[in-house]
């Protein structure tokens, strides 16, 4: 059986592994359950899962719906015309473009836009309107990796 170990998303080691009894299987079990967050293996057989990467974030909240706004973000999604799309803008050093995330107290969004103060651990949710994005103020948050 192969077995693939990932850190930051990104393949870092491949082995193969044979299993000939029940205890090599528990082993396996054990040194898997025993690894860091960061190198958690995916076994590469009908299912390929890896864990979700959980960051702690500050966020604001940002609308297209001003004077000036041209409603396009950095990947092309126009909020002009879907105005209640979740999009997040980020630091495409901690999170890349095109992501798929959960926020906390926003719900499922992609990566697709970008900011001049949205640097490092900081994100912007996209709201449809000032009112509501006065209404979300600043908070820290947890953002999971869905992909």
């Amino acid at each position: 059986m192969d077995k693939l170990l990932f850190k930051n998303k990104n393949q870092i080691k491949r082995k193969n592994v044979k299993q000939t009894s029940n205890e090599s299987a528990e082993k396996d079990e054990k040194q898997t359950a025993n690894q860091s967050k960061e190198e958690q293996p995916v076994q590469q057989a009908n299912k390929t899962e890896e864990a979700a990467e959980t960051l702690t974030v500050k966020a604001t909240a940002y609308t297209a719906d001003c004077e000036g706004c041209s409603g396009i973000t950095a990947t092309g999604i126009n909020l002009n015309e879907n105005p209640n799309k979740k999009v997040i803008a980020v630091d495409p050093d901690v999170i890349p473009l095109g992501t798929k995330v959960w926020v906390e107290g926003y719900g499922e969004a992609i990566a697709g836009d970008t900011g001049g103060a949205i640097n490092g651990n900081r994100i912007d949710v996209h709201v449809p309107t000032k009112q509501k994005a006065y209404d979300w103020g600043v908070r820290t948050v947890e953002v999971k990796i869905l992909d």
